[in-house]
């Protein structure tokens, strides 16, 4: 340590003990270990030792009067005596001048170890750790005295001490700078140099300024020197400046030095590096308030600044809006294009969200498909809708990402406070709801909350959980709609069609909780137990020895997928009934959602020997080119082309090219909703095979379908 006097090495040690009060945890804990180095080098023989060194050293026995009965080879080598000097003396010979606290002899337990002072033969007085023990006869009177002792080290010189802590100081891993009086350094460790980059000979002679970033005010200056001049010990952290002009953070600790007559002659500064420790806390930061891919706020940081911005509002009576935007199919692009494309598609999204807002606005990501676009201060809520606009805008043009164009859509939902709420959840709840009935009614739309969408959203999360238990508790049931021959007359077929009987609400219509299990997903296993069910029907009809006509279910998106033909294949295995006794009805926007990869399936359904119809046909925009693919028996037209016939001359139209076309592919055709005669009428003439309806029946129950078929019910063909 470059020019450190010895006795101020020693002071700063006492002085560096001192240091208490509300100070930084991790500059006390470096310091209070650097303390410990020392006061652990400067430490006499461990306790562990010494009672090692007892077991195996000098042993001295006596009778209970004092006088050594007992005396081996290290007792000897100890105190100098042989042992035949020893023998019979008092053991009071042992003792130093002055030491007249006799413990042999008024011993009334054993003990561990006490420290005494003993006398050699030489003359020499030392240090011992003794421990005494008692033997005792049968009726428990002392008969001798056993004493084990073991000299203790009289620790280091004052010199060496000095010297020591020194040395430790020097090579802490803290840097160390000392300052005289009048603020100039006079001493500094091998850390100071590592950290700041100054040397000896650069920093010795200059002011503690030499490492001034500039970065703190006046008033902390001040604080800093009243600490090198007296006031008392300050810890805390600083901003310094290396020798290259980086600025970099420290704990330190400061505190003046007194000479015997209470001086101040020094000032020391013991100060760390804390600059990974700061990075460390800033990147956890990040990762606690900030989205990963983005670099957006996250949820967290947005109900911070939500809940300030709340209690601005309340304070000033001012308005504010917020804006979920939900992006769709953005799963589908990760999906297909990968990860790394996918995120640095949302870094451009978020690009172009934020250039339409103002600085002051927040733009957030809370979800994997989900921003909230926060205006803090609006003047009327009119200006959020205009704001959704600006927002969508920037998804009207493909974003190219390397080789790929990409393009997608978002619908927004929009809640005002402190109109809809003054609670940052329930503010993002409600956006949250809006958007959810802007997608519903059309992509690339915005809508603002009320009231009524939040009753209606706790319908939906009520319904929902009612169908998990409709599910279990067997309340679902199915029915069959008859589909009849428009040339005989008679039933060929029926559609299996889900009904809900609820116990207080009593038979739920489809519409009402089909997109529910759509949307949840529940649609897996509502669409799994319609199968089962039907497969089951169908069996128990061929036990009853009943001749029923294949009956047609519905499949939904969600449920198709590369792995049906195995799983329909396992419920007709389950059920023991042919594939031809089961018809597959599925949408024609499912098939056009993606139809190279829906034909293979297709295949492996016919393969099975499964039929399989085209539900609501002329609603999905078909591409002919495909159609003719499709391994199709059936297409049915939706009944929104039926219901306006023969008196609208579209829907005519539209059902005359769809029959027409059917006949060319030699498909047959079913027409759906028919109602009264004249529909029938006009879809017989056209060429129709058959027709499914109220004309004929409504669904009915698997005990009344049976009755239909069982008595031969026709329907009146007109001739």
């Amino acid at each position: 340590m470059a020019e450190l006097d010895l006795a101020l090495c020693l002071t700063l040690c006492r002085q560096a003990q001192r240091l208490e009060g509300n100070a930084q945890a991790e500059t006390l804990t470096r310091l209070e270990a650097l303390l410990e180095r020392i006061h652990d080098a400067a430490q006499p023989l461990a306790q562990d030792a010494t009672e090692a060194a007892l077991a195996q050293g000098p042993l001295i026995t006596m009778d209970p009067a004092g006088y050594i009965t007992g005396w081996n080879e290290s007792a000897a080598e100890l105190f100098g005596y042989e042992e035949a000097e020893a023998l019979g003396q008092h053991v009071l010979f042992l003792y130093a001048e002055g030491d007249d606290d006799v413990q042999e002899l008024f011993l009334e337990r054993d003990t561990t170890l006490i420290e005494v002072r003993r006398r050699k033969k030489s003359g020499e007085v030392f240090r011992a750790g003794l421990a005494l023990a008692a033997q005792t006869d049968a009726q428990g009177h002392p008969v001798a005295l056993t004493a084990r002792l073991t000299a203790l080290s009289e620790g280091l010189s004052a010199q060496d001490k000095l010297r020591l802590h020194a040395r430790i100081i020097e090579d802490s891993d803290q840097g160390i700078l000392i300052t005289d009086s009048a603020e100039r350094i006079v001493s500094i460790n091998a850390a100071f140099t590592r950290i700041t980059g100054y040397s000896a000979a650069e920093a010795i002679g200059k002011t503690p300024d030499l490492l001034r970033s500039g970065k703190h005010d006046a008033d902390f200056r001040a604080q800093v020197r009243a600490a090198m001049h007296g006031s008392g010990p300050w810890l805390g952290e600083i901003l310094g400046r290396r020798k290259n002009g980086a600025v970099f953070p420290q704990s330190v600790a400061i505190s003046a030095v007194r000479n015997e007559a209470g001086r101040i002659t020094h000032a020391f500064s013991i100060f760390s590096d804390i600059s990974a420790y700061k990075e460390t806390e800033a990147r956890l930061q990040r990762l606690a308030n900030f989205d990963s891919v983005t670099g957006l706020p996250n949820r967290s940081l947005l109900i911070q600044l939500l809940g300030q911005a709340l209690v601005v509002a309340q304070r000033t009576n001012a308005h504010g809006t917020l804006l979920v935007i939900g992006l769709h199919r953005l799963t589908a692009i990760y999906d297909t294009l990968g990860h790394d494309v996918g995120d640095e598609f949302l870094v451009a999204v978020s690009r172009g969200f934020r250039e339409v807002l103002r600085d002051e606005d927040v733009l957030a990501r809370i979800s994997n498909e989900r921003f909230v676009a926060a205006l803090f201060n609006i003047s009327k809520r009119e200006h959020a809708a205009l704001v959704a606009q600006k927002l969508l805008g920037t998804l009207e043009q493909a974003i190219v990402i390397g080789e790929n164009e990409i393009k997608l859509t978002a619908s927004i939902g929009i809640s005002v406070y402190p109109d809809d709420s003054s609670e940052p959840g329930t503010l993002i709840r409600y956006a949250d709801v809006a958007m959810t009935r802007a997608l519903e009614q059309g992509e690339a739309s915005h809508l603002f909350y009320s009231a009524q969408m939040n009753q209606r959203a706790s319908e939906h999360f009520r319904l929902e959980a009612e169908l998990r238990r409709a599910l279990a508790q067997g309340e679902l049931m199915l029915h069959y709609q008859p589909k009849v021959s428009l040339r005989s007359g008679r039933i060929v077929g029926a559609e299996a069609l889900l009904r809900w009987l609820h116990p207080d609400l009593g038979m739920v219509p489809p519409a009402r909780f089909i997109p529910v299990a759509e949307e949840t997903g529940l649609i897996l296993d509502v669409g799994a137990w319609v199968l089962d069910e039907a497969c089951r029907q169908i069996k128990q009809w061929q036990d009853d020895k009943l001749d029923m006509p294949p009956i047609a279910v519905n499949c939904s998106a969600r449920q198709f997928d590369r792995h049906l033909p195995h799983r329909l294949k396992m419920v007709l295995d389950r059920h023991g009934i042919g594939a031809q006794h089961l018809k597959l009805e599925i949408t024609e926007s499912l098939v056009m959602r993606g139809a190279d990869s829906v034909i293979p399936i297709m295949n492996d359904l016919v393969a099975m020997g499964l039929a399989m119809a085209l539900d609501d046909f002329g609603t999905g925009y078909s591409s002919l080119a495909y159609l003719k693919k499709f391994p199709i028996t059936t297409l049915k037209i939706d009944r929104s082309f039926v219901e306006g016939i023969p008196g609208a001359e579209n829907d005519c139209a539209i059902a005359q090219a769809i029959v027409t076309m059917g006949k060319q592919l030699r498909q047959e055709i079913v027409a759906e909703g028919v109602e009264t005669e004249e529909q029938m009428r006009f879809l017989r003439d056209l060429g129709c095979d058959q027709l499914q309806g109220f004309l004929f029946s409504p669904p009915v129950t698997p005990q009344a379908f049976v009755a239909m078929v069982g008595e031969g019910r026709r329907l009146a063909l007109p001739h």
